[in-house]
């Protein structure tokens, strides 16, 4: 039973790099944000290809909240929920190794 630990343990491991390398796009994609980039840049095109479907789906639900402030919240609010997810889901998967050891 200890290789299922073991591969859990792994598991954990790639969520919490896979989590902080979501989460430093999303600081990079917001800093540039700030400075007109241009749209045709291959770093912001992968950029927005890859933070696009995280941040999409939190500015439908934020927008009638932050339309008085004109400031997308969407990456604040990210970050919340990828932190939530690397103390919550890593730890369970820990959890979950530590029993099968």
């Amino acid at each position: 039973m200890f290789v299922i630990a073991y591969i859990l343990e792994g598991l954990a491991v790639v969520v919490q790099i896979g989590l902080t390398i979501v989460y430093w796009l999303i600081v990079v994609r917001a800093l540039i944000s700030w400075v007109n980039p241009d749209p045709y840049n291959p770093i912001v095109q992968f950029l927005r290809q890859t933070t696009d479907p995280i941040l999409e789906p939190l500015r439908r639900i934020i927008m009638p909240l932050t339309m008085m402030i004109h400031v997308d919240l969407s990456p604040l609010f990210a970050f919340f929920i990828i932190v939530f997810l690397q103390q919550s889901l890593v730890g369970i998967i820990y959890h979950v190794a530590g029993m099968f050891r």
